[in-house]
């Protein structure tokens, strides 16, 4: 599950924002023979695009059946296009659009990658229709027609491709916390690492100083041990008995 925060920010990509930007890609997509430059980048880098540009297929706008050969020619086409060489009035945008056009691709050259940008395309169809599903079992509960806006092709691809950017945007929203997570737990474990040979060093350094110092305590015992027995000894001295004087007679 997503954290309340991951969920906000899936929430803050609007319906409204999905439904335009996929009206205006549909429409580029139709005059594509004549799409300039200019409005590739800016159909790279548009509000949302850190989102967006998550599905690699919408990314390089091909169809997610195509050919590794017809990939490959579309990769081409879309990188000269945004290539910062070419758009020498706008390098620092051209490059974070070729720099999206190349990950992309990359990704979809990775077949491990392929399959699961595949498996979330497939599942957010699943999905659509699975509410169109619910959607005619409670018309027909209701007793209502059974149309619904998902029959109109156009509207069906569109909820499709609505979901679809969704789940994208929840895979890499838990990327991040799966990342994040691990990122504590390196930080920690290293933490403990240097504690315990910080523990390890001064554990070394007393005891190097116990034995440094061992036979200066001995010598220091022997010392004292000596002197105890000469004050001793000494002592003895002072202790004699007195003189017994033998008692005159009368």
């Amino acid at each position: 599950m997503a954290t309340a925060e991951g969920e906000s920010s899936v929430h803050n990509v609007s319906d409204e924002l999905f439904q335009n930007f996929y009206t205006e890609v549909k429409q580029i997509e139709k005059r594509d023979s004549v799409l300039t430059s200019k409005q590739q980048i800016d159909r790279l880098l548009r509000p949302g695009a850190s989102y967006f540009n998550l599905n690699p297929f919408e990314v390089l706008q091909i169809d997610p059946e195509a050919t590794d050969d017809e990939l490959k020619k579309r990769f081409r086409a879309l990188s000269i296009l945004v290539h910062p060489d070419k758009n020498q009035d706008d390098p620092d945008r051209s490059q974070k659009a070729f720099e999206a056009v190349d990950k992309a691709y990359k990704l979809l050259l990775d077949p491990e990658q392929k399959k699961r940008a595949l498996d979330v395309i497939h599942a957010g169809k699943e999905y659509v229709e699975h509410m169109v599903k619910e959607k005619r079992k409670q018309l027909k509960k209701e007793g209502k027609p059974l149309d619904v806006e998902e029959d109109d092709p156009e509207m069906f691809k569109q909820a499709v491709y609505k979901q679809t950017m969704k789940l994208f945007a929840e895979l890499e929203i838990k990327r991040k916390e799966r990342e994040a997570k691990e990122m504590h737990e390196r930080k920690r474990a290293r933490e403990e690492e240097i504690e315990a040979a910080e523990n390890a060093k001064r554990q070394r350094e007393w005891q190097k100083n116990f034995e440094e110092t061992r036979d200066g305590r001995v010598d220091s015992w022997r010392n004292f041990q000596a002197k105890g027995k000469s004050k001793e000894k000494k002592n003895r001295s002072f202790l004699k008995p007195p003189k017994v004087k033998m008692e005159q007679r009368e």
